[in-house]
């Protein structure tokens, strides 16, 4: 550990929140995050979908409620690939979708190719411990 990554009293300092956390509504209050690890195939997405949906309902809208694509399945998130209904319907419930931008480089995807509103985060993992750390409810999926 560097001497740099401790705060005035010598405690190991929090890790600095990805760019985009500090714009998302209800930042404040800990959230849900849903960390998907799935296949490019199936329906697979859209049960990981249903089930964000079903959490915001239950919740309600004062949580913010991410789920986090990892693996294959980023190639789920592109714009114009299967039925997107489950991917807007999310998105209109003010679920954060994020695709982990090392998925994409391992799948060949870029950023244009993405479906309007799917966000990214540098890497899932880095992300998750960050949410666990601000007190985050995890559930993989």
């Amino acid at each position: 550990m560097e001497l740099s990554d401790m705060d005035s009293a010598g405690t190991p300092s929090e890790p600095d929140a990805h760019a985009n956390d500090d714009a998302r509504p209800n930042a404040a209050l800990a959230g849900l995050v849903i960390h998907g690890f799935g296949p490019d195939s199936g329906t697979w997405l859209a049960g990981l979908l249903r089930s964000a949906g079903n959490s915001r309902r239950a919740l309600g809208p004062e949580r913010a409620i991410e789920v986090v694509v990892q693996g294959l399945g980023v190639r789920l998130l592109r714009s114009g690939i299967g039925d997107q209904s489950a991917l807007d319907s999310a998105l209109s419930e003010d679920i954060h979708v994020l695709a982990c931008e090392n998925s994409m480089t391992r799948a060949g995807i870029q950023k244009d190719e993405l479906h309007r509103g799917v966000e990214t985060v540098d890497a899932a993992v880095a992300h998750l411990a960050r949410r666990q750390w601000e007190n985050w409810a995890y559930v993989r999926l």
